[in-house]
């Protein structure tokens, strides 16, 4: 939802501070003009356009623009055909401009899962003001999985830190690093301690490819947003790993961080990762965290989470998101809470891509 919907919504006024303003703007009459109750009902008859050829000529008016109103406001419900709109068509809104304001919200947001919600009974003055707060949490994320909304940041967990940042990437960012990504993919590998090269593991059954640091122009603007959003200068992270998960494929529970010392020559310790997600997954995929002091049992999405993401604090893949969480505690000692896994992929494919920074300039 835009802020420009948002603020034609919020234009409306509660029917009990119309009643306020109207027993106010009373009680500034003049005292000369208190008179007798007929002689007050006359003026008020008079006023309401009653007696004489003015008087029938106001009620057709009055008639006329009501009769506008209604039909307005029946077009703005029978903008959203197709959704819980239909069942409401005949649905008589009270006239008057502030329904012409929330018909034009209501338009802008024709097509769209929040628009079905604002758009259900009942459409009364009283409840839209009501239903925008709903409408609102639809639109920045609660509810609307794979449509591109506004940034908006969600605190996930202490322990470990971590963080979510919906809608990080726009869909053509995601697309572009996937398109650079496909044609170089090979079986995803673990470090060895030993030696602190790379081998092959059973709990790490993704494939993926690296991407150079500042590669290109978009590369370049996604590495200086995650600058931005973390603090931790573009020299000291790693260049932008990409991950496909099939179905069945997973990544055991890890740690980012290193236990040699191999590994730490070359700017130091991982003292952070995040993760964006570029393709949202029907089923599955999830990111968990089984050693944080919290789980996602209280997330109203908790029946949507596989097997797997149930054992802890999770995250479900959704396009464009990005999961930060820290490594390192801010004592700069190493955060056991900061175990994770990749959950295998039920149904669908998954796509993301994983950015390491390190305490120190990574050089590459």
């Amino acid at each position: 939802m835009t802020s420009a919907a948002a603020a034609s919504f919020l234009a409306i006024k509660n029917p009990a501070t119309l009643v306020r303003e109207g027993e106010r703007a009373r009680s500034l009459e003049p005292a000369g003009s208190q008179t007798s109750g007929a002689t007050t009902r006359e003026l008020q008859r008079r006023r309401r356009g009653h007696g004489g050829p003015a008087g029938g000529a106001r009620r057709e008016a009055a008639a006329r623009r009501k009769w506008r109103g209604r039909e307005a406001g029946r077009e703005a419900v029978d903008g959203g055909r197709g959704g819980a709109a239909a069942g409401v068509r005949g649905a008589a809104p009270a006239p008057g401009p502030r329904r012409a304001i929330a018909a034009r919200g209501l338009r802008r947001l024709r097509g769209t899962r929040c628009g079905a919600l604002a758009l259900a009974p009942p459409l009364a003055l009283p409840q839209i003001r009501l239903r925008l707060l709903f409408v609102l949490a639809c639109c920045r994320g609660l509810e609307t999985r794979g449509e591109k909304g506004e940034p908006w940041t969600e605190v996930l967990s202490w322990e470990p830190r971590a963080f979510v940042y919906h809608n990080f990437l726009s869909k053509e960012e995601c697309d572009h690093l996937i398109s650079l990504a496909k044609p170089h993919m090979k079986k995803s590998t673990v470090v060895d301690s030993a030696t602190g090269g790379s081998k092959d593991s059973r709990v790490r059954t993704s494939s993926g490819m690296f991407l150079r640091r500042g590669q290109d122009k978009i590369i370049r603007t996604i590495e200086k947003r995650i600058a931005d959003y973390t603090f931790i200068p573009v020299e000291q992270g790693e260049g932008l790993q990409v991950l496909h998960y099939e179905v069945g494929q997973k990544y055991e529970p890890h740690f980012d961080y290193f236990h040699d010392d191999y590994n730490t020559k070359n700017g130091g310790q991982r003292i952070a990762t995040l993760l964006m997600y570029l393709s949202d997954v029907e089923d599955g995929g999830e990111t968990v965290f089984p050693s944080s002091t919290t789980n996602s049992s209280s997330s109203p999405f908790y029946n949507e989470l596989s097997e797997c993401a149930k054992g802890g604090l999770s995250v479900k893949p959704k396009m464009g998101d990005a999961l930060l969480f820290w490594s390192m505690k801010p004592d700069g000692s190493l955060d056991p809470t900061s175990l994770h896994g990749g959950c295998p992929v039920i149904k669908g494919n998954k796509w993301s891509s994983t950015k390491w920074m390190r305490v120190h300039e990574y050089k590459v």
